[in-house]
């Protein structure tokens, strides 16, 4: 009850027409925005072996190695700017981007080998089906299957840290390369692992109110959780806001994968937590629990990569009131997006989304553009296209 009060408050908000202007009017002109600034990067870039994670105090990309948890993302941003404006000049350079990643499929110090080559590979076999990306998804499926620990039921999310076996929430992102090759030639031991991993996820990482935390430690001769911490958010006992989104999002993807009813039933919890936390304008603080809220940055990659959930979730639902308010606050999210401040608009950066934070308790890239804030805004851009074709 008090999380459907919370969001009948939210949804009673200002209406999503903002500045005169309608949504899909926003989304068009965001659209257009959009494809220039990746012509703007692909200029700025000009196709090294870097690329691009967060912009500078300038507005410049700093960039990072292919191995780097963020490389794919650029690549698929490229790609989805060829689906939303069909300019071939951006497959090109998709191809080109892609390619770069080909050694990372043999990758397996990192589970983040999904985030690097489904978002990268993923888009252009989507896109485009060849032999050569499937084959080096179904590579990158293995490597990433090596992770996992039957004892604990998961993949093991970081390596050399403090913790003995640490299972981060965003790691349910990773699975959808694992759903995806156990469907195309890659065996169902590969499903039965996403599957696990989802399971102890949401039995573990998960709050009474629907709330999440960012790691759970395991032990991994004996599976038992160790601690419950976090890593990028406030404390132990709030709530991150970007943690919250990836947990959205990953338990809708487990959905669609398993038809799994608790999955569905946990990305429901989630995203009741999320949106009943927003602030009016729908774009969350980087955690929702951290004091003084109001004087706190923004994140906008938390808002994308929920919005992009969302309207998905909303495909899915059995409930008509949760239907409707995923519709609503998806439309609150990308109304705000769309426009400055958070569109990157008259700035010097050369992102699509400004106002976004990386990992705040390390002071590191806070209000600046993110690469994957700008992966999952036109994620969502392209999906709310499809939905109003409906």
């Amino acid at each position: 009850a008090v999380l459907l009060t919370l969001l009948l408050l939210f949804l009673s908000g200002e209406n999503v027409e903002l500045r005169g202007q309608n949504l899909d009017s926003l989304v068009h002109h965001a659209i257009i925005f959009s494809g220039n600034q990746l012509k703007r990067s692909l200029v700025e870039l000009d196709d090294t072996l870097l690329y691009p994670r967060a912009t500078d105090s300038n507005g410049y990309w700093m960039k990072v190695a292919p191995g780097d948890w963020t490389s794919g993302f650029f690549p698929g941003c490229l790609w989805y700017g060829y689906e939303l404006t069909g300019d071939t000049a951006f497959r090109n350079a998709a191809e080109r981007w892609t390619a770069g990643l080909a050694g990372q499929q043999v990758n397996v110090h990192t589970h983040d080998v999904g985030f690097i080559m489904f978002d990268s590979y993923g888009n252009g076999y989507r896109i485009h089906p060849n032999a050569e990306y499937k084959n080096i998804l179904l590579r990158s499926a293995q490597s990433l299957a090596t992770r996992f620990n039957p004892k604990v039921g998961c993949i093991r999310s970081w390596d050399n840290r403090k913790w003995q076996f640490p299972v981060i929430i965003d790691n349910m992102m990773n699975l959808e390369l694992l759903f995806w090759a156990s469907k195309n030639g890659g065996g169902q031991d590969l499903y039965d692992i996403a599957f696990s991993h989802a399971l102890k996820t949401m039995e573990h990482h998960f709050r009474s109110d629907g709330s999440t935390y960012h790691v759970v430690d395991y032990d991994s001769a004996t599976g038992r959780v160790l601690s419950r911490e976090t890593h990028q958010g406030y404390a132990d006992e709030s709530v991150w806001a970007r943690g919250q989104a990836w947990a959205i999002y990953g338990f809708t993807m487990s959905y669609r994968e398993t038809r799994d009813p608790q999955f569905l039933q946990t990305a429901e919890k989630a995203a009741a937590y999320f949106i009943g936390h927003l602030p009016t304008d729908g774009i969350p603080y980087w955690d929702f629990l951290v004091p003084n809220i109001e004087r706190q940055p923004r994140d906008v990659s938390a808002a994308a990569i929920a919005a992009s959930a969302l309207i998905e979730l909303s495909t899915y639902t059995k409930n008509s009131e949760n239907k409707g308010a995923y519709e609503s606050a998806t439309k609150k999210i990308l109304s705000s997006l769309c426009q400055p401040p958070y569109l990157a608009e008259g700035t010097t950066s050369s992102g699509i989304l400004n106002h976004a934070v990386g990992n705040y308790p390390a002071h590191s890239e806070i209000d600046v553009s993110l690469i994957y804030a700008d992966y999952y805004f036109l994620e969502s851009l392209r999906r709310y296209q499809r939905m109003t074709l409906q």
